[in-house]
């Protein structure tokens, strides 16, 4: 039986770049001590909802079933998350792939970082290239959006990502496009 802890609902504030200098990102967040959990390789199904986007990830570090809304615009934007943990032996792809239409699988390795309530991620998505993204993330309500976006925005500028590297698009959709 799933109990709450299972189901997490959060806040995101993220933004998504191009990044074509991932080795000096790395050596900042290292030199920042950021807590690595480890390089995950991802593959996320993504199925047609009425609603936002609904996708299964399976990874050898992260697995979720994860609801989510998100506007689609380039630099800092919110997400309305639900998280639900899943377990890789179970059935539930079946069951989703059963039920619903499946829209794209996104295949991609992560080295995901931490810095306290700041996620990191160092993507490499097969059919797209090399990405970063900054997740400031509230799990309880505590922290609130203009401290988000602050946090995003202060390492935004770390990174020096600039403003044509942005991308507003889930994976989802940059690969559905250039399908």
């Amino acid at each position: 039986m799933k109990s709450e802890a299972d189901i997490l609902t959060n806040i995101n504030i993220e933004i998504k770049a191009r990044s074509s200098d991932r080795n000096g990102i790395r050596e900042i967040l290292i030199s920042s001590n950021a807590d690595f959990k480890g390089v995950d390789h991802q593959i996320d199904t993504y199925f047609k909802v009425k609603n936002g986007r609904l996708k299964l990830r399976e990874g050898n570090i992260e697995n979720y079933l994860i609801y989510y809304g998100r506007e689609n615009k380039s630099g800092p934007k919110q997400s309305n998350v639900i998280l639900y943990k899943s377990n890789p032996e179970s059935n539930l792809k079946d069951v989703l792939t059963n039920a619903l239409e499946t829209l794209v699988v996104v295949d991609k390795k992560r080295e995901i970082y931490f810095i306290s309530n700041v996620k990191f991620h160092l993507d490499d998505v097969k059919g797209l290239g090399t990405f970063v993204e900054i997740e400031a993330i509230d799990s309880d309500g505590s922290i609130g959006k203009e401290k988000l976006l602050g946090q995003c925005n202060y390492y935004s500028n770390l990174f020096q990502i600039k403003k044509k590297d942005l991308v507003a698009e889930s994976y989802s959709d940059l690969l559905l496009a250039k399908n």
